[in-house]
């Protein structure tokens, strides 16, 4: 079975970091290219960021661009989101999901993932 594991929520006050991991199994994961979402509360589940399988290219929503550097380890099956400057805007359940790469670009329609994992929350508070 493929496994999609987010870990690394938590609480934090503002402008400060955090590091969200995604751990996948069961899958070729140097294949998939790997997109980070979030829901707010009382909002839809919107992309964040998404990291392509070849020479790891990159894209951000424009809400996090400068802010959250996200990155991949083939070799540990992981894929990270480094988020820095949180705000409270940041507040939500953050979700890493899986879609096979056929074109080399970081594409991840919310609605063409082939693959979730269960959420990790990050509240940013003071």
């Amino acid at each position: 079975d493929v496994q999609l594991q987010a870990s690394g929520g938590g609480l934090v006050q503002p402008g400060g970091s955090l590091r969200l991991s995604c751990e996948a199994s069961g899958l070729a994961f140097d294949a998939y290219t790997i997109g980070w979402f979030r829901q707010a509360p009382g909002k839809e589940r919107v992309g964040v960021s998404c990291i392509s399988t070849s020479e790891g290219r990159t894209n951000y929503a424009d809400s996090v661009k400068g802010r959250f550097t996200i990155s991949r380890d083939n070799r540990r099956n992981t894929v990270y989101l480094q988020m820095d400057r949180l705000t409270p805007e940041d507040t939500a359940v953050y979700y890493c999901a899986a879609v096979f790469d056929y074109s080399g670009s970081p594409s991840c329609p919310p609605g063409g993932m082939g693959y979730w994992g269960k959420g990790t929350l990050v509240t940013v508070s003071s």
